[in-house]
């Protein structure tokens, strides 16, 4: 049994392809179920400690199939192919003894080459995050990773109900430098983007989240603990689905991440006091 020591995500290795860890309480929605962030996370975080992965998180897709419970969790990995290049994972992330998978997540590795860069996406104009204020974040303060990361809003936030979804934030990590692991957990920081259309009396849970990592660890490393500018907006929604894209920025410009998200909602029917 082996231990890698990590301030937000610890890990003990019981057997090839065995982990386990502990999730804290602040890693908690309101709902009681861990933060869709923190499963992120967790999967970039085991596949960097398993001895069998090469390469670094190019991109990830997670299914959320049923909530966890804050506490002791399972975690399993499995490598399905691995090239010259690019190798394959699969991670679950279950509550302890369960054989309920609660996360599943399909995981691409690679050994980065050096080629030549381009850029067609262009980070907005922003005031910097230093002259705007550091408020709550969305929901109770201790939810959603706010233990975790300091966010500063520009616009979109609080969500209201109108003709646009579009957020623009600031975020930084409170504690450590910025991570690839870290940088995960940031793509499911923002408010459900069905707010933005129906108001907050909806009910609504991330289906699938996929994330690109397009910045090496290296270049996410010369973020250190600095603020990135978080992007986020919504184009449809309907027959209980709504979809939402995000892009995440470096200071000067360098495009680090995108992500993409199907989220489940329904009404919330309130009985009218008697």
């Amino acid at each position: 049994m082996t231990s890698t020591e990590n301030l937000f995500l610890p890990l003990t290795s019981l057997a090839p392809g065995r982990w386990t860890t502990i999730a804290g309480p602040e890693w908690r929605n309101p709902g009681g179920g861990l933060w869709g962030g923190y499963a992120i996370g967790l999967c970039i975080r085991v596949l960097e400690a398993e001895p069998e992965a090469t390469g670094e998180v190019l991109s990830l897709t997670l299914t959320y199939i049923a909530p966890l419970p804050a506490g002791e969790l399972d975690v399993r990995t499995r490598r399905l192919r691995q090239g010259g290049s690019i190798g394959v994972w699969e991670v679950e992330l279950r509550a302890a003894g369960s054989e309920q998978v609660g996360v599943h997540g399909m995981v691409t590795l690679a050994r980065r080459p050096v080629t030549p860069d381009f850029a067609f996406a262009t980070m907005p104009e922003t005031p910097a995050p230093e002259t705007l204020p550091s408020p709550q974040m969305f929901g109770d303060g201790q939810h959603f990773g706010a233990s975790a990361f300091d966010r500063r809003t520009l616009e979109g936030f609080p969500p209201q109900p109108g003709s646009s979804s579009r957020s623009l934030a600031w975020v930084r990590p409170r504690q450590g430098p910025l991570d690839k692991a870290l940088l995960g957990m940031i793509t499911d920081n923002s408010a459900p983007r069905v707010f933005y259309a129906l108001g907050p009396t909806v009910m609504t849970t991330t289906l699938s989240l996929t994330a690109y990592m397009h910045a090496t660890i290296e270049e996410i490393a010369e973020v250190g603990d600095d603020f990135i500018l978080v992007e986020c907006e919504g184009r449809v929604g309907g027959g209980g689905a709504s979809d939402e894209r995000s892009s995440y920025w470096r200071r000067d410009g360098k495009l680090l991440a995108t992500s993409e998200q199907l989220a489940w909602y329904r009404p919330v029917t309130r009985n009218a006091p008697e």
